[in-house]
C-alpha cells in the first residue's frame, strides 16, 4: 500500500511538472535568446553597422569561392547590411541591426536574438571600414546549448565584388568609402588585408587575422530579458 502511494505522489508531481510546460514547447526547447558579443580585435579598422541573426540550420550568407550575393555586396562596400537582412528574412526567427555607430578597434558591442525550436542558428556579419569590400561573419552557427557558450574569431572574408585599390574615392568612382564600377576577383575568399597601394597607409589600418571575436551565449527560459 505504502509502495502505491508513493507511486501515485510521483505520477501527480510528474503531471504537475509536464502541466509547466507551456503548450508547443518541450523540456530541451529551454532557450528564448542568444546573446550575442562582438568585438573588433582590429587595430585600426572600424565595424559598420551589424547584422546579427537566429535562423534555421542551412542558411549560409555566403559560400567560400563562389559569388557574393548582390546583398552581399551592399554589406560589404556600403557597410548596409538592410538588403541582406530582407533576403534572409524567410528563413529567421529574428533579426536585428546594431548601428549605425561605427564601433572602433577593442570594442564590444552586445546584440540579443530570440530563438524557438528550430531556429536555433545565428549568423552576424559586418563590413570593415575602410576598405573596399572586407566583412567579417559568422555564416550559420549552431548555437550553444544547456548554459554554454561558445567563442569565434571571424577572418576577414573579401566579397571579391570589388578592386582592392585602396583609395578613399568618390562614392561613384569606387574605392573604401562606397560601391563603385570596379571588378574585384568574382569569388568570396580570405582577404589578402592592406598593402598600401592606394592612398591608405597599411601602418594604421591593416590587420592580422582574426578581425573579430563573438561570444554566443544561450540565455535560459525565464531568464531572458
Amino acid at each position: 500500500m505504502k509502495d502505491r502511494k508513493r507511486m501515485f505522489v510521483l505520477t501527480i508531481a510528474l503531471l504537475l511538472c509536464l502541466a509547466s510546460i507551456p503548450m508547443g514547447l518541450t523540456a530541451k526547447d529551454g532557450p528564448t535568446a542568444y546573446e550575442v558579443k562582438i568585438t573588433n580585435l582590429t587595430r585600426g579598422s572600424i565595424l559598420a553597422p551589424i547584422l546579427v541573426a537566429s535562423h534555421l540550420p542551412g542558411l549560409k550568407l555566403f559560400m567560400l569561392g563562389t559569388a557574393a550575393s548582390s546583398e552581399l555586396e551592399m554589406l560589404a562596400e556600403l557597410g548596409d547590411p538592410s538588403s541582406l537582412q530582407t533576403a534572409i528574412q524567410s528563413y529567421v526567427y529574428e533579426s536585428t541591426i546594431v548601428g549605425p555607430i561605427p564601433y572602433g578597434p577593442n570594442n564590444t558591442v552586445t546584440a540579443m536574438v530570440a530563438t524557438s525550436g528550430q531556429y536555433d542558428h545565428i549568423s552576424v556579419a559586418s563590413m570593415l571600414v575602410p576598405t573596399n569590400d572586407a566583412f567579417f561573419a559568422v555564416n550559420g552557427v549552431a548555437g550553444p546549448t544547456g548554459n554554454e557558450s561558445i567563442v569565434i574569431y571571424s577572418p576577414a572574408y573579401d566579397a571579391g565584388t570589388e578592386e582592392n585599390d585602396e583609395v578613399c574615392d568618390s562614392p561613384t568612382n569606387g574605392g573604401p568609402c562606397g560601391i563603385g564600377p570596379s571588378i574585384g576577383e568574382g569569388y568570396v575568399h580570405i582577404h589578402a588585408g592592406m598593402h598600401g597601394v592606394g592612398t591608405l597607409d597599411p601602418a594604421e589600418v591593416d590587420w592580422r587575422n582574426p578581425v573579430a571575436m563573438i561570444e554566443i551565449r544561450r540565455i535560459p527560459s525565464g531568464n531572458a530579458p
